[in-house]
């Protein structure tokens, strides 16, 4: 099947309220049960047709009161007040799994597996981070704030260092793992505290990982 011609890249970071080790990442169930989180982004490199889209950033709120593959979530995005009208339109087809082969981005499941789309927040988001470091900075506006650490042993004063490699990732081929906490108070509020953090650099395009 032919798609709009798009693509993303750039650095990502995520939180959601899994362990160290989310289970999600390895077809288990989540730590607590359900799963909510989110994710930004900050595109460094990006089109939609003849849309420009380097330099946005973005990010995908998500909540399911089961596992993912159960369905009957919800999903939030928040998008870069500076975004003109037709990129906004382009991003919320991206970030939404239009535009690409069934199954074959993360953006593409958390739609499939959400009913409720809430309305796009478009919202100032302030994002740094270092994902050879482990660290990150998120501010959105009044409505989220997180940040990301190392994760550090319970012995030691030392940093713990995990990867996750995902040949056939349909999010990331390989990310990084460390401590991460956020506050959110939009439609999808969130309140974690030293849970599962991840970074990564996305790429993703109509077919899916860039790998």
């Amino acid at each position: 099947m032919a798609y709009k011609d798009w693509y993303v890249e750039g650095p990502a970071f995520g939180n959601c309220n899994c362990g160290y080790s989310c289970p999600c990442q390895f077809e288990e169930d989540p730590t607590h049960g359900n799963c909510r989180g989110f994710e930004v982004m900050e595109i460094t490199k990006g089109h939609f047709e003849d849309f420009e889209l380097t330099g946005l950033k973005v990010a995908v709120l998500y909540a399911w009161p089961g596992p993912i593959y159960e369905g009957k979530g919800e999903m939030q995005l928040i998008i870069d007040p500076a975004a003109s009208p037709a990129q906004r339109a382009a991003l919320e087809t991206v970030l939404t799994g239009g535009e690409t082969d069934e199954e074959a981005t993360h953006w593409w499941v958390f739609r499939a597996m959400c009913p409720t789309l809430h309305d796009t927040v478009f919202e100032s988001i302030d994002f740094t981070s270092d994902m050879e470091a482990r660290t990150a900075s998120v501010k959105i506006g009044d409505v989220l704030a997180s940040s990301g650490r190392p994760i550090k042993p319970p012995h030691s004063d030392g940093e713990h260092r995990v990867r996750i490699d995902m040949p056939n990732g349909i999010e990331f081929s390989v990310a990084e793992v460390g401590n991460a906490s956020t506050k959110g108070t939009t439609a999808i509020a969130l309140d974690l505290k030293d849970s599962y953090g991840q970074w990564h650099f996305m790429k993703h395009g109509p077919h899916g990982v860039v790998h």
